[in-house]
């Protein structure tokens, strides 16, 4: 069921499968909106409860009018759908929100199922000129090549070109306005890097061996730091392991929540 939950300034698009299944909220990249799920979508809810929402600006959430915080947006969202506590399945930037709600209320995570993930206080992740380039390409007016751009760095496993990987350019095509309409308005929640030892739920880390290197090299220090933390390298995937590699994302998202219930 699709609902409307209200935050801070704000309002998020969400929807919830309902039933009796134990909760699991979904929580998309920066590079995609929670369509991003869909391929893992139907697996899930035969056996959870499984709640996905849009962060602001990305797909039917209205951009954002004021600054706001993705974590406290999170707690928000449990707040409405009355979560005491749930597993958390976050990729990329939806894992960094993640992270930062499993250190700041710990009591509300029953555990991490993280993919590709992101993490506040590690700098490095961003490519050398990347943001450099994106400006070059937005004051021309050139969205598609930005788009290019994109799937140079986190689309390798379809092929790196709109033309061959059409689901991983509808993604990102999706979530531009987003990426500028948030400047100036999303802030940076606490350092998280440096605190990953203090994770008590039971975590898994899958990474795609074919992402961008900086955030391989990233996730591996993460799974070192995380403790009970699984470490998943999956062959077939870049930043898009929803889109490459479903069933293994489904699988794995599986056994973490054996861990955790």
């Amino acid at each position: 069921m699709e609902a409307i939950v209200p935050v801070s300034n704000g309002e998020l698009w969400a929807d919830d499968s309902g039933g009796d299944g134990q909760p699991l909220v979904l929580l998309h990249p920066g590079v995609g909106d929670s369509t991003i799920w869909e391929p893992v979508l139907a697996g899930l809810t035969v056996r959870y409860r499984v709640i996905r929402y849009d962060a602001r600006g990305f797909g039917r959430s209205p951009a954002p009018t004021a600054a706001y915080s993705l974590v406290e947006d999170l707690a928000a969202v449990l707040d409405h759908f009355g979560l005491a506590r749930a597993v958390l399945v976050g990729s990329s930037m939806g894992g960094a929100t993640s992270i930062s709600l499993a250190l700041d209320v710990p009591d509300r995570v029953a555990g991490l199922a993280l993919f590709v993930p992101g993490v506040t206080g590690y700098d490095g992740l961003a490519p050398l000129g990347f943001y450099e380039e994106v400006g070059k390409l937005a004051t021309a007016g050139d969205m598609e090549g930005i788009v290019r751009l994109g799937l140079g760095i986190w689309g390798r496993a379809g092929g790196g070109a709109p033309e061959a990987d059409p689901l991983a350019a509808a993604q990102l095509r999706g979530v531009l306005p987003a990426w500028f309409s948030n400047i100036g308005h999303q802030g940076t929640d606490a350092p998280a890097f440096d605190r990953l030892g203090e994770i008590a739920a039971p975590a898994l880390l899958a990474l795609g061996e074919l992402d961008q290197p900086e955030v391989v090299r990233c996730n591996e220090e993460m799974a070192d730091r995380i403790p009970r933390c699984r470490l998943a390298r999956l062959a077939g995937s870049d930043h898009f392991p929803t889109l490459r590699e479903p069933g293994t994302v489904l699988r794995l998202i599986e056994e973490l929540c054996a861990d955790a219930y």
